[in-house]
């Protein structure tokens, strides 16, 4: 599979070969599903925390005396049923949400959704962007000339700065190396553009 690889103007310039191991690659919708809930799991941070009897201040006397009284006997004002008591079985902050999922499973689903992208024509690459200055205008307008109805993940690579710099400030692009391609990413926005050198490197550490 072949995909269009545009200059920094919004030319095309020729085609780059994509790799079948990594976008013909067919995985179930359970498959992805499970790879999309472990992510958001792992990235989950517990911060709701409540304070149970052992935690509460107070409740060192009986509130009333065991007998006599009519009501029900009562230890402590700490219990959980008394006002202003400890909260039985609560959220705490120490809960771990994170799940586990096999690498080669992970790989998989990573790849049958680069291989949806590229079947349905949303995978575009660019040869390189080169400015003494990074401005935002300059991908804006490449953005304008380019396939791309909906938004835009710009996969890049590290020594690529001023393309970072100049994409920041986008409303519907959001730039991301190309080894932290992920299915949130993935799933959310609807067109990918690589710069070469990052489809190459992908490619090549795959």
């Amino acid at each position: 599979m072949k995909v269009v690889l545009y200059d920094q103007n919004g030319k095309k310039k020729g085609d780059v070969t994509l790799k079948k191991n990594i976008f013909e690659v067919e995985a179930s919708e359970d498959l992805i599903h499970r790879y999309l809930v472990y992510q958001q799991a792992n990235a989950r941070m517990s911060i709701a925390h409540v304070k149970n009897r052992s935690a509460v201040s107070g409740g060192g006397k009986k509130p009333f005396r065991q007998k006599g009284t009519g009501n029900a006997r009562q230890g402590s004002t700490r219990n959980p049923h008394m006002r202003g008591g400890g909260r039985a079985f609560g959220p705490k902050k120490w809960r771990n949400f994170s799940k586990q999922m096999p690498k080669a499973m992970r790989r998989k689903a990573l790849y049958a959704l680069l291989s949806s992208k590229a079947k349905k024509g949303k995978v575009l690459a660019l040869d390189k962007y080169e400015a003494k200055a990074p401005k935002t205008k300059d991908i804006a307008s490449l953005i304008s000339v380019l396939p791309i109805e909906r938004n835009l993940l710009l996969v890049m690579d590290r020594n690529e700065k001023n393309l970072k710099m100049a994409s920041s400030n986008l409303k519907n692009a959001k730039c991301i190396l190309y080894n932290y391609l992920n299915p949130a990413d993935l799933m959310k926005y609807d067109v990918l553009l690589f710069t070469e050198t990052a489809l190459n490197n992908f490619q090549s550490s795959k």
